[in-house]
C-alpha cells in the first residue's frame, strides 16, 4: 500500500514540476498520501539533514494556471517531521530573484536561527544556501513560512510535526494534517496598493439602503438613524470584518480548492487526529465538521485539557489538534468558513476516495457593534465629543482630554511614574515610560499565583486618546475589556458550542509560574482607510528603540486593541502564557488573537538572548507597520560571570 502511495506521489510531483499538474491543483506536498505514511522530510540524523529549495514556478490552483512561490515544488511545502530533543539541520537554497527566508513558527530557537531578515539574520540572497541548525525542545504541531515581503501570501509555507519522546497523553488511530490558506491570483503588491487607496476595496458586503429600511422597521427610525450617524462619524463600517475577502481569495485546504475535494480517509470507529494549521495570510476561519463533535487536545502545539466543541475559530498562525470519531459509511465535510462569510475552504473526511459530504450553506455576514470597538457608549458620544461610556470613562475631546482613571483598591500611584520620566520596577530596574508605559495591574478572577511570587509594582495608567496615538490611529477603545469567553462576531444564536480562549487549560498545571516583576502596556493601533497599522500609533520604521525584555525575568504584557479589527499577535522565540483566569493552568500560546476593542494580558519569561520579532500575523498588517522588535538582555543560565 505504502509503495503504491509513494509512486503516486512522485508521479504527481513530476507533473507539477513540469507545470502540467492541472488535475491536482498544484498540490503535491509530501504529506498528500491517502493514509499519510511518515515518508516525509524527517529522520534528520540518518539523512544528514534536510534540503529545501525555494523557487517560483507555474502551478494550477483552483483550475487556473498561476505562478507561485514554492518549497520543493509544492504548495504547501513538504511536511517536516522531527522528534523532541533532536538536533535539526535544514539547508535552504534560494532560487528566487530576491532575498528570501524561512521562519519556524512556534519553535523555540536561538535568534540567529529564527529567520527574520533585518532582525535576527541578513536573509538568504538569490542563489545562496543558508543552513539552519538548532535543537528541538518541544513537541506538537507547528509550521514554517517566509518572513520576506509577501512571499508567504504567494505560497511559501508548510507544516511541521515534532513528535514527543514519550507517547501523547491521548489516543488516536490515524492522523491527517490540514493546512488552510488563502490564495489570490492578483499580484500581492497590487492588493496592497488597492487597500492603500481604499481600505474597503474588497468589502462587497457593506450595508445598503435596503438594510437601512429593514433596520428602521425593526428598531425604529430614531435608533437606526443614530446608529448610522455613529458609524459615519467614526469613519468605520460594521461590515469591516476582514481587509481582504473572498472577492479576490480562493480558500484552500492542503493546497486544494473546494471543488477538488481533498479527502482524508478513516475506518468506522477510528479516532482520527486532525492537525489544523492556519497558514492564511489574512483570513480568520470558522471550522466545523457537520455531524461530528471535535475534541481539542492541543493548542499551538501544547497539550491542553480536552474540551469538546462543535466549531472553532482559528486565526492565521494558530494550530489546533482535534480528535474526531466518525462512524458508519458516510462522508463528512471539513468546512472552514471565512470570518466575514465571503468564502470557504472545504474537504472531505470519508471511508474511501470519491465520496463527498454535503457542503453547508454559508451563514449571513456578521456585523460589528460599538462594543466590538471598545465603545459601548451612551448619549451618542463619539471620539472627539464629550460623553459618557460605561464604567465612568470620559470620552476624549479633540483637545486631547484623557479618560478618567478608576483607582483600584490598594492601588497607590508612585510619584516617580511620570510620563516621559522613569518608572522604577522590582529589582532596581528602570524603564523609560515614553517608550514602554507601565499600567496598573488587574488580577483576573481565578488567577492563583504562588505565595512566593514577586508582586507587580503599581504605576500610572497609560495615556490613551487620539492625540496620543498620532495620525496612524483613527479610533480609541474607550472601554476595552477582556472578552476571552466570547468566540467573536458571527456566532450569535446558532446554538453551536464554539471554542473560546477560557476553555484553554494546560494539561499539567505549572505551579512554578512566577508572578511578573513588571508589566508593560501596548496599544494596537491603526487607520483602516489609510491601511496604517502600528503599536502605540508608531509604525515599525518610526519606532526607534527595541522593546527591552530581561532574560529569565517574567514580564506581563497587556495589549489594548484600539482598532475594530481582530489581530493575531505573535512573539518569536518565547511562549506567551495567556492570562485567561486559569491560574497555574494558564496555557502556552505562540499566537494570541486580540479581538477589536479588547484588552488581553499574557506573561513571557524570555530564555534566549538577542532580538526577536513581535507582530500582528495578518501579513499585510505586519508589512504596513504593526511590527516591533524585542531585545532580550541579561545573563543566560550557566554562563560564566
Amino acid at each position: 500500500m505504502i509503495s503504491k502511495l509513494l509512486a503516486r506521489r512522485r508521479f504527481v510531483q513530476a507533473l507539477t514540476a513540469a507545470g502540467v499538474g492541472a488535475g491536482f491543483s498544484g498540490f503535491t506536498p509530501a504529506h498528500a498520501g491517502v493514509d499519510q505514511p511518515s515518508e516525509t522530510l524527517g529522520q534528520n540524523a540518518a539523512r544528514g539533514g534536510i534540503d529545501l529549495v525555494i523557487r517560483r514556478q507555474k502551478l494550477n490552483i483552483g483550475g487556473r494556471e498561476t505562478t507561485a512561490t514554492t518549497v520543493n515544488g509544492s504548495i504547501p511545502g513538504p511536511l517536516l517531521r522531527f522528534r523532541d530533543g533532536e538536533n535539526v539541520t535544514i539547508r535552504v537554497k534560494n532560487e528566487l530573484q530576491e532575498s528570501s527566508s524561512i521562519h519556524w513558527h512556534g519553535l523555540l530557537v536561538p535568534t540567529d536561527m529564527d529567520g527574520v531578515p533585518g532582525v535576527s539574520f541578513p536573509g538568504i540572497k538569490p542563489g545562496e544556501t543558508f543552513t539552519y541548525n538548532f535543537k528541538l525542545r518541544q513537541s506538537g504541531t507547528y509550521w514554517y513560512h517566509s518572513h520576506s515581503g509577501t512571499q508567504e501570501l504567494s505560497g511559501l509555507y508548510g507544516p511541521i510535526i515534532v513528535d514527543p519522546v514519550e507517547s501523547d497523553p491521548f489516543t488516536y488511530d490515524r492522523e491527517h494534517v490540514v493546512v488552510f490558506s488563502d490564495w489570490t491570483y492578483e499580484d500581492p503588491n497590487r492588493v496592497v496598493a488597492k487597500l492603500k487607496k481604499l481600505g474597503s476595496y474588497y468589502n462587497f458586503q457593506q450595508r445598503t439602503a435596503i438594510d437601512f429600511f429593514r433596520d428602521a422597521s425593526r428598531d425604529g427610525w430614531q435608533k437606526t438613524v443614530a446608529d448610522r450617524m455613529l458609524w459615519g462619524r467614526s469613519r468605520m463600517d460594521p461590515t469591516d470584518i476582514l481587509d481582504v475577502t473572498g472577492y479576490t481569495y480562493t480558500y484552500l485546504m492542503n493546497g486544494c480548492s473546494p471543488d477538488l475535494n481533498w479527502t482524508a480517509l478513516y475506518r468506522a470507529g477510528e479516532r482520527v487526529r486532525l492537525r489544523f494549521i492556519n497558514a492564511s495570510a489574512m483570513t480568520l476561519l470558522d471550522v466545523r465538521i457537520p455531524g461530528l463533535k471535535m475534541t481539542l487536545v492541543q493548542a499551538d502545539g501544547q497539550n491542553v485539557q480536552p474540551v469538546t466543541v462543535d466549531e472553532f475559530r482559528i486565526a492565521p498562525a494558530e494550530t489546533y489538534d482535534m480528535i474526531v470519531q466518525p462512524d458508519g459509511d458516510q462522508a463528512y465535510t471539513i468546512f472552514a468558513e471565512a470570518m466575514d462569510r465571503s468564502g470557504y475552504a472545504a474537504a472531505t473526511l470519508a471511508p474511501r476516495e470519491g465520496m463527498r459530504g454535503e457542503v453547508p450553506a454559508r451563514r449571513k455576514r456578521p456585523l460589528r457593534t460599538m462594543a466590538d470597538m471598545g465603545m459601548a457608549m451612551t448619549s451618542g458620544a463619539m471620539p472627539g465629543e464629550k460623553g459618557k461610556a460605561p464604567g465612568g470613562m470620559s470620552m476624549p475631546s479633540g483637545g486631547g482630554d484623557q479618560p478618567k482613571v478608576e483607582k483600584m483598591p490598594g492601588m497607590d500611584m508612585p510619584s516617580e511614574a511620570v510620563p516621559g520620566g522613569k518608572v522604577k520596577t522590582t529589582g532596581g530596574m528602570s524603564m523609560p515610560s515614553s517608550g514602554v508605559v507601565q499600567p496598573k495591574v488587574e488580577k483576573m478572577p481565578g488567577m492563583d499565583m504562588p505565595s512566593s511570587a514577586v508582586s507587580v509594582p503599581k504605576a500610572m495608567a497609560a495615556k490613551h486618546g487620539p492625540d496620543h496615538h498620532g495620525p496612524g490611529n483613527s479610533m480609541v477603545a474607550m472601554n476595552p475589556e477582556s472578552r476571552l469567553n466570547d468566540p467573536g462576531v458571527g456566532f450569535e444564536g446558532d446554538g453551536r458550542r464554539v471554542l473560546v480562549y477560557t476553555d484553554l487549560r494546560r494539561l499539567q498545571p505549572n505551579p512554578q509560574q512566577r508572578e511578573p516583576v513588571r508589566e508593560i502596556e501596548m496599544h494596537l493601533t491603526g487607520n483602516m482607510d489609510r491601511q496604517m497599522w502600528s503599536f502605540d500609533g508608531k509604525q515599525y520604521w518610526d519606532a526607534k528603540e527595541p522593546i527591552p525584555f530581561v532574560y529569565g525575568q517574567p514580564l506581563r504584557v497587556t495589549l489594548v486593541n484600539d482598532t475594530m479589527m481582530d489581530h493575531p499577535m505573535h512573539i518569536h522565540g518565547m511562549w506567551m502564557v495567556l492570562d485567561n483566569g486559569a491560574g497555574s493552568s494558564m496555557p502556552n500560546k505562540h499566537t494570541i488573537t486580540v479581538k477589536g476593542g479588547e484588552k488581553v494580558s499574557f506573561i513571557v519569561t524570555p530564555d534566549e538572548i538577542g532580538k526577536f520579532a513581535f507582530h500582528c500575523h495578518l501579513l499585510l498588517h505586519m508589512e504596513l507597520g504593526m511590527f516591533r522588535v524585542v531585545s532580550v538582555s541579561g545573563t543566560p543560565k550557566g554562563a560564566n560571570t
